[in-house]
């Protein structure tokens, strides 16, 4: 159901948001995008009247646990975010000590319309990963409604995201408005994509992306493969990569991809040159050179100039552009022209009539750090997510709220 179409007036509505953001040590939010992306499905049921419970994971304290077993609190509170949402809302707002609770019980009773609360961190309840449904009871009866508005966690069928939409009835349930945006971009390259259609690929590991590819060498035209990932199809085809990151066992696979792309007449492209170091350090020495020669002790951290030219020229002739990785280490700068060129280009192609997605993650992150976020259409805030609704699977969450 549309959020529109839930009535909330005067009801308490339980929100799943997606508030797992970046901190610095003193606790003070280094990137509140995710929180902003959340602020018009907030707005509009302030607006209706509502009143409004969040709830959010932040991080991961049951992996992280203290010597004498129990979750870093300080670390991992959710009580760090509300200086941050009460600024860009422009508001006061509640804090409760626990999820499910007494006291998120007690404060969530006597809310009035207009009003906010925000519950503690659910991953501070173990039975939030294992999605238990004693737990999501708990979280339910803090709500008349139930809206899901947090797309990064849709893949997953936690307590808070998938198993407490069992206990509202179809009619007292919906998606916020970022998860529905975000379900009409990724249906626009699934279903509605313009041509030349490309798909770019980057990151560590084949492995990650093997479902994406085969979902998507029946619709793209191009696919560009740069990261390491691209070292095990360059060894594939017999070409020398040092000691550049390859996963053996995926060489079979990808000579098998390389032909299919054949197969369907996809243009396959790979990167010809590297900017490769002697170390995986940003301090490494570091030399350009062909993709397929590198030498023992080398390995390759990012595209060459080549390789940027040639993908680029294949990126500003799309009309529909999908993104999901880098092209390097471009966390260290080093290695980061690779990537933020890619982002150029896409931004170019976007500037000239074509549609962009960039699915999340660190292509997200490293888009946004090139300065361009606001010339690509639209960045994911679910790489995860995304990558598996791409892929053409099932999100948990989502499918609770339909039945």
């Amino acid at each position: 159901m549309k959020l529109q179409h839930l009535d909330v007036k005067y009801k308490t509505v339980l929100v799943r948001v997606d508030f797992n953001v970046p901190l610095s040590p003193e606790g003070k939010v280094m990137d509140d995008e995710r929180l902003r992306r959340a602020l018009p499905t907030i707005c509009y049921l302030l607006k209706e009247e509502a009143k409004v419970v969040l709830m959010s994971h932040l991080g991961r304290p049951q992996k992280k646990k203290l010597p004498n077993g129990q979750v870093d609190v300080p670390k991992f509170t959710l009580r760090q975010i509300v200086p941050s949402l009460e600024r860009l809302l422009d508001m006061p707002i509640s804090f409760a000590k626990d999820c499910g609770g007494p006291d998120s019980t007690q404060k969530a009773s006597h809310l009035r319309p207009g009003e906010i609360l925000l519950i503690e961190n659910t991953r501070f309840d173990p039975g939030e990963t294992k999605g238990e449904e004693k737990f999501a009871k708990k979280l339910a009866k803090l709500g008349d409604c139930f809206v899901n508005d947090a797309f990064g966690t849709a893949h997953r069928a936690h307590a808070s995201t998938a198993i407490v939409a069992r206990f509202f009835p179809k009619s007292c349930k919906a998606m916020g408005f970022l998860m529905e945006e975000e379900l009409r971009q990724g249906a626009k390259v699934l279903h509605d994509a313009d041509k030349p259609f490309t798909l770019i690929l980057g990151g560590a590991k084949v492995s990650d992306k093997i479902e994406l590819i085969q979902a998507f060498l029946p619709k793209v035209n191009h696919l560009i493969i740069g990261g390491g990932m691209a070292f095990t199809f360059v060894k594939a085809l017999g070409g020398f990569v040092g000691d550049s990151i390859v996963e053996e066992d995926k060489i079979p696979l990808a000579r098998s991809l390389v032909e299919q792309a054949k197969e369907r007449n996809v243009q396959l492209h790979l990167p010809h040159d590297v900017v490769a170091a002697n170390a995986f350090s940003e301090t490494a020495e570091k030399e350009l050179m062909p993709v397929e020669r590198i030498p023992p002790g080398w390995m390759g951290l990012d595209i060459g100039p080549k390789s940027l030219s040639i993908f680029g020229q294949v990126i500003l002739q799309s009309r529909t552009l999908l993104w999901n990785g880098p092209m390097g280490v471009f966390e260290m700068p080093p290695f980061a022209g690779g990537t933020f060129g890619m982002a150029e280009f896409v931004a170019q192609a976007t500037d000239h009539g074509a549609y962009s997605l960039i699915g999340g993650g660190d292509s997200a992150a490293a888009v946004k750090q090139s300065g361009l976020a606001n010339k690509v259409s639209y960045i994911s805030t679910g790489g995860g997510a995304m990558l598996q609704y791409l892929e053409g699977k099932t999100l948990p969450a989502v499918e609770a709220l339909n039945v």
